[in-house]
């Protein structure tokens, strides 16, 4: 059982198997208020350095309906923002609580935090990786999919943490992720195939990917970016060319008539507000692993 989930790499084939099926099983109960007492008596600390509207939303009801209590914390809140190192920050944040969730605007931090924590620590997004949203995509697929070895999902537009993600939990899960991006927006690691052709990346996919092409920190570039990434637009012509039964996602928040168009996103091959709703689903499998 991994003692952190930072990068998505903690979890083996067979443990990420059994936390898809666990989420599954929340989901499937939610509605009848069956959402167990796995954290009851334990607080999660919620550190965000960035806004956030799902990641903050779904680790908050999360913790609550396993039970637990979620303690939402800002950089501003803590001696961390005057100086404090997070070395010490960990060393005392693990006397007080049972984990930490943090959506850092370093991956560095995220690694200390983790390196002195004698709790759990979860990364809920780093500008390298974006492990979380991979569950919540690797279990939207299970849904409309029923397995995932052998599925192809191809993602078009910035090679960022939702695409390395998608790399690392993918290949754990048997699914081929190939992704299509122009030069200079490519992933460096190897994780993926990688094309500079959208349709060549599309054709027979099971699911197309995309995200935002300008995200926080790239608004210096955000007229650049736009211009580079145009070509690699999620767009019914990629839908096409993909297989009959395929879906579109997307990580959200959506730009229409940018990254994505208005007729995909809100088509009926859209699962993309099935994804976000997975969130919470797939992280309150997470926490139940990493702290039962």
């Amino acid at each position: 059982m991994p003692s952190h989930f930072l990068t998505g790499a903690e979890l083996n084939a067979n443990e990420l198997r059994g936390l898809l099926d666990r989420a599954l099983e929340l989901k499937a109960g939610r509605p009848a208020g069956e959402g167990g007492e796995a954290l009851a008596g334990k607080t999660v600390a919620l550190f965000f350095e960035r806004p956030s509207t799902r990641t903050r939303v779904s680790f908050q009801v999360g913790v609550t309906e396993l039970g637990g209590s979620a303690l939402p914390l800002r950089a501003d809140e803590l001696q961390l923002g005057r100086g404090e190192s997070v070395a010490d920050t960990a060393r005392v944040l693990s006397r007080y609580l049972h984990a930490i969730v943090i959506r850092s605007g370093s991956h560095e931090t995220v690694e200390e935090l983790a390196r002195y924590a004698d709790v759990p620590v979860v990364n809920a997004l780093t500008p390298q990786h974006h492990p979380c949203q991979a569950l919540a995509d690797l279990m939207t697929l299970r849904e409309r999919f029923g397995d995932l070895e052998g599925l192809r999902l191809a993602y078009v537009g910035d090679g960022n943490n939702v695409a390395r993600s998608l790399g690392v939990v993918g290949r754990a899960a048997g699914v081929e992720v190939v992704v299509a991006a122009p030069e200079g927006y490519r992933l460096e690691d190897g994780l993926v195939a990688q094309t500079a052709d959208p349709l060549e990346a599309a054709a027979g996919a099971d699911a197309l990917y995309t995200d935002v092409w300008v995200s926080m920190g790239d608004e210096e570039d955000a007229d650049r970016r736009r211009a580079d990434l145009a070509p690699f637009q999620l767009r019914a012509e990629l839908m096409d060319a993909a297989a009959d039964r395929a879906i579109a996602l997307h990580c959200l928040p959506a730009h229409p008539g940018e990254e994505i168009t208005e007729d995909v996103l809100y088509g009926e091959r859209s699962a993309v507000f099935d994804q976000a709703e997975n969130r919470l689903h797939a992280q309150k499998a997470l926490l139940e692993l990493l702290l039962g």
